[in-house]
């Protein structure tokens, strides 16, 4: 949202530019008096022209601000979803799984669980070491602890031993499913 709300007031400001630019009336808000007005004077762009701290000053900033839009970019390109998990065959080569189908697995025997009305497995980390985060939904008046037990010593067990992973970290999240109220004749 926060990222949109830039974008708006630069759009705005970019298109007021433009719109002055090429002879539309001058807003009340303008910051200059008409459209042959510059927005920086000669003597503005050549202030600090001859300070030794100018330009080092000027591309460090432009550096910084490179990098961060790089890291965004990142960011917003990595994957969030495990594609694929190395299942160790014992022959020394081992094979890929695809992580949608280990997901599916954890959510579908998850769903089998007494007292889940519902499930969701999502797959992170690295293709050796990953990692499950597990949404269920319980059924109203059931022990979570127990709901908790049953998961991880059944289903999350079973995906583990079946895609022989040493070791399978979960975050398993619970929430209670509120229903209406029913009535009894």
């Amino acid at each position: 949202m926060f990222l949109g709300l830039i974008g708006l007031i630069l759009l705005v400001l970019g298109g007021s530019v433009l719109a002055v630019g090429l002879g539309a009336p001058v807003p009340s808000w303008w910051i200059h008096d008409s459209e042959h007005d510059v927005l920086l004077s000669d003597a503005e762009r050549t202030r600090w022209r001859d300070d030794g701290w100018w330009w080092p000053v000027v591309i460090a900033a432009l550096a910084a601000l490179l990098l961060l839009a790089l890291w965004w970019l990142v960011a917003v390109l990595r994957r969030r979803r495990l594609a694929e998990v190395l299942v160790d065959t014992g022959d020394g080569e081992g094979a890929l799984l695809r992580g949608r189908a280990l997901e599916d697995v954890l959510t579908g025997e998850a769903t089998r669980v007494d007292g889940v009305d519902g499930a969701h497995a999502h797959l992170k980390g690295r293709r050796s070491a990953p990692e499950a985060h597990v949404r269920l939904a319980l059924e109203p008046h059931v022990d979570p602890g127990a709901v908790l037990n049953d998961f991880t010593t059944g289903a999350l067990t079973h995906a583990r031993a079946s895609a022989g992973l040493a070791s399978l970290p979960v975050e398993v999240r619970l929430k209670g499913v509120k229903r209406g109220t029913e009535r009894v004749s």
